[in-house]
């Protein structure tokens, strides 16, 4: 399973950075509140609500870290797609999901070596071994480098990234899919025994995340063009990254773990699908 994750990862993280240009990032900051509106949204909000539903629900220690793991991770690159089908700021989403996946890098270790630590008081620590440096090393070289090549390819070659970006783009949802339909049938028995639950808190999570992160941008005043992009944004999480840190011999080594992430990436795509195709049926 995990020789099939980190090529997808690796692939996911280089097709951002082939999207990545100076121009957006110059543009961005004439308009910070987007900014920090998207990034509040993105790492505090999603974070608070994932802990305090695995709390409030009781989940199991192994559901509760896989819920709390999705909600640690940065954006997935398709919500660059769904945000230019919402007629959303395209550069907004590019550039806080570069944003995120930058500062998730360190955030997830720390985060989830917190979450791993209360788990523990129910006497299932020893169940769950989380390697911090471990997580950091596989985070730089799975995300970090393969952006970072994406970015660099974009600044010195930009019409050939351009068309490798033409091409991945439309792999990448499919890549996700096939990864979501290979999991789902392998812990199928799993799934079906606790997707009560499961689906109940992660279709809690998603919904409470797309409805306060729309709040938060009404807040922060910001027009339909961008609170639609932070609605996505917010939503729209990197679950090829929590698979790989879940599943990963090296990391949490445990396929458990990660099956939150695997219901999250197959229902955030039909709330989200129900929430751009609400947005064209009202401008019709």
């Amino acid at each position: 399973m995990i020789l099939i994750v980190l090529p997808i990862l690796c692939v996911l993280m280089f097709e951002l950075g082939l999207t990545l240009k100076v121009e957006d990032f110059k543009k961005l900051a004439q308009q910070p509140r987007a900014v920090v509106a998207g990034m509040l949204g993105q790492l505090v909000l999603l974070r608070v609500i994932a802990y305090a539903l695995a709390s409030a629900l009781q989940l199991p220690p192994l559901f509760f870290v896989g819920l709390v793991l999705i909600a640690c991770c940065p954006g997935g690159s398709s919500s660059n797609v769904f945000s230019m089908l919402a007629k959303g700021d395209v550069a907004l989403s590019v550039t806080l999901t570069a944003i995120s996946s930058i500062v998730t890098l360190f955030t997830i270790p720390v985060i989830m070596a917190y979450t791993v630590a209360h788990c523990g008081t129910d006497g299932v620590q020893s169940t769950i071994e989380l390697p911090v440096g471990k997580l950091l090393v596989q985070n730089l070289v799975l995300m970090f480098l393969p952006m970072l090549l994406g970015a660099v390819m974009q600044s010195k070659w930009a019409n050939a990234a351009d068309k490798t970006h033409r091409v991945l783009s439309k792999l990448a949802f499919p890549a996700l899919m096939l990864l979501a339909g290979i999991f789902f049938v392998q812990h199928r028995d799993t799934i079906a025994d606790n997707f009560a639950l499961l689906g109940g808190s992660v279709l809690a999570l998603l919904l409470a995340c797309v409805f306060l992160a729309a709040a938060l941008s009404w807040i922060m005043r910001l027009d339909g063009k961008r609170r639609r992009t932070i609605v996505i944004e917010v939503g729209m999480q990197n679950a090829a990254q929590a698979i790989a840190i879940a599943t990963s011999p090296f990391i949490l080594n445990k396929d458990e773990i990660a099956i939150p992430a695997i219901i999250y990436a197959l229902l955030m795509n039909v709330v989200l699908l129900i929430y751009v195709g609400a947005f064209k049926l009202r401008n019709k």
